[in-house]
């Protein structure tokens, strides 16, 4: 199992370097499966709008690419897939859309047989323990009351933290609610931060040259 977290995936140089340090192959020979947020509509989905994304981000090759539509849940199972991705948005809409459609199983499925998890912000909260302390930082419009997550990573992150933009005072004030706690390891990542996961074992870049 390999899971590699932050707050800002592709889009923040820091972060987009562990990934490219954490997978097996070239970025654009990797088959990925794309999960997209809770603002995805099937007509998004359709159009050129998230392979021209994946396309930013270094995913060049489209016959790699498929895009999750939990419409057409079959289709996305048992496929032949490198990585899966889930990047921002909304964490209780999302992880949401995700369970109704039966396809949080097949995550779990997947990672565990191999396919290595990148997930930033949103996507990173999906894969750790629990997210009720997102009502503070994230808006449960749903109303949702299982706040449990995947739990495929022992613990839950505070992402964007101490980054301006992000409420860096209320993000403070939720981590150190969370430790006094003792409930979760907490894990607060700022944009340059990541986490990999392989197995039991967490490896923690702190903003330094993840080449190092």
């Amino acid at each position: 199992m390999k899971l590699i977290l932050s707050s800002s995936d592709f889009i923040n140089e820091h972060s987009k370097q562990v990934i490219l340090n954490n997978i097996d192959k070239e970025l654009s020979d990797n088959k990925v499966l794309f999960i997209p947020n809770e603002k995805a509509t099937r007509e998004k989905i359709k159009s050129d709008k998230y392979y021209d994304r994946l396309y930013n981000d270094g995913f060049t090759k489209r016959d790699n690419i498929y895009i999750f539509d939990e419409t057409e849940v079959d289709r996305f199972r048992n496929l032949n897939i490198d990585l899966i991705y889930v990047s921002g948005g909304n964490t209780f809409a999302t992880l949401d859309k995700i369970r109704k459609c039966g396809f949080d199983k097949d995550i779990i499925n997947y990672i565990k047989n191999g396919v290595i998890y990148i997930g930033g912000s949103c996507g990173a909260h999906i894969v750790t323990k629990n997210i009720k302390h997102l009502e503070k930082l994230d808006d449960n419009y749903l109303n949702i009351k299982d706040y449990d997550a995947l739990g495929l990573f022992d613990g839950i992150i505070i992402p964007h933290y101490n980054e301006k933009g992000y409420n860096p005072e209320l993000r403070k004030q939720v981590y150190n609610k969370l430790i006094n706690e003792s409930k979760y390891k907490v894990y607060a990542l700022t944009n340059d931060d990541s986490l990999v996961i392989i197995e039991d074992k967490i490896i923690e870049y702190k903003g330094a040259d993840p080449n190092d």
